[in-house]
């Protein structure tokens, strides 16, 4: 009976002890997320997966080499990434580390109105914007292509930033979370034969941003202040108010229904 008591606490320990490894990994890739540190993981887990590979079929040069590469690319991905540790250590410290999600989905809510009321506004007054909001894959290199602002997310503070002949409202703003992190950024123009000719620059670099990221980029025309989405290199255009809610409650994770919009795929596949 002893013996019985004995063996039920010891897997009891082993599950308590697997469900914390797990839950630290969550929150370490909660945090890492959106940086050039989610990458990296991905290609650990490539190197990982050739290195069983060989091991399996028994190559053993090739063994060797990701051996050595992973015994030196330890202290390599310490040096590169010390940001993303500190970030880390500085959140352990705070005891933020177990702490809820920021992407709320009331905070998700409020950037929507927020980018919402904006569009509209820019839209009457035929105003052009390019706005990208960041998701999982990291943008740091756009970002520093731009001027930081690092400014909380509200539509007056959007607006502003593209009002004409103002230093910030040529190029696009990047939105992570409920953070404007810069504005005036450079994107990738894309480069599809496909895309109609009268669309103009705006609309390029939010179909190229979206055929590199799964960013998602909201334009305003400047000539007939239309609004468009980009989206994994669809462009859906003329949204009115229910159609951009909708799109923007999907794509970051606030229920909302299918949006009756106008879209086009310029890499030839049809649009689901």
């Amino acid at each position: 009976m002893l013996d019985g008591g004995f063996e039920v606490l010891k897997y009891v320990r082993i599950i308590i002890d697997i469900a914390l490894v797990w839950f630290v990994l969550y929150k370490l890739t909660m945090l890492i997320r959106g940086t050039k540190a989610i990458q990296l993981l991905k290609g650990i887990f490539v190197v990982l997966g050739v290195w069983l590979f060989s091991y399996l079929l028994q190559l053993n040069t090739l063994m060797w080499l990701i051996s050595e590469a992973i015994t030196w690319g330890f202290l390599a991905v310490i040096i590169l990434f010390q940001p993303e540790f500190r970030r880390a250590l500085e959140q352990l410290g705070r005891g933020r580390f177990f702490s809820r999600n920021s992407n709320a989905e009331e905070d998700v809510a409020k950037s929507i109105d927020a980018i919402i009321k904006s569009c509209n506004y820019m839209a009457k007054r035929r105003i052009g914007a390019l706005i990208t909001i960041e998701r999982e894959t990291g943008m740091g290199d756009y970002v520093e292509t731009g001027i930081p602002i690092k400014g909380h997310l509200t539509s007056e503070l959007l607006t502003n930033i593209f009002i004409p002949n103002t230093p910030l409202h040529d190029g696009a703003v990047i939105v992570k979370e409920q953070e404007i992190t810069a504005a005036a950024c450079y994107l990738p123009l894309s480069e599809s034969p496909f895309i109609s000719k009268e669309l103009g620059t705006r609309h390029r670099a939010a179909l190229g941003i979206s055929e590199v990221t799964d960013a998602l980029t909201i334009v305003v025309s400047e000539e007939t202040g239309s609004i468009s989405c980009t989206k994994n290199a669809e462009l859906h255009r003329e949204l009115d108010n229910e159609a951009l809610r909708d799109m923007l409650q999907r794509e970051l994770g606030v229920p909302g229904k299918a949006p009756a919009s106008k879209s086009w795929n310029w890499r030839g596949k049809k649009d689901g």
